[in-house]
């Protein structure tokens, strides 16, 4: 049986088996060439942390490393919706649980979040369809 995520332990698994995949995604991968995941991984799981766990440990702005990014490659409505699909498909790969559940949920939202601001749209699946 798949426990949950309830570590930061368990947070640096799964972000370090979400990078195995999406680097090579067709649709996606091309927005993670220059990541140094040395440098990093241990950022995005102090994101997750404060996310999933409230601890005060992530102080940057996702919206401008975002914005960043989408100067040097575009981020259109598909690629969000195709990271949340990577995402909790690797998340369900390996947890089951209310905080896995949660950081699913989580990550719709920011995902629909960071669309909404960067594309200006209301709707994240209704703009990835046109």
């Amino acid at each position: 049986m798949k426990g949950d995520i309830e570590t930061r332990e368990d947070l640096e698994f799964l972000l370090a088996e979400f990078y195995k995949i999406v680097p090579f995604d067709v649709e996606i991968g091309h927005h993670f060439d220059d990541v140094d995941l040395h440098t990093h991984l241990p950022i995005i799981v102090d994101f997750w942390e404060k996310v999933l766990f409230g601890k005060p440990v992530y102080f940057n702005n996702p919206l401008a490393v975002h914005q960043k990014l989408h100067e040097k490659f575009h981020l259109e409505p598909a690629h969000f919706l195709r990271w949340v699909e990577i995402f909790g498909a690797t998340i369900d790969r390996f947890f089951q649980g209310e905080t896995a559940e949660n950081a699913k949920f989580r990550a719709e939202t920011i995902a629909q979040s960071l669309n909404n601001r960067i594309n200006i749209v209301t709707d994240l699946e209704t703009e990835a369809r046109v």
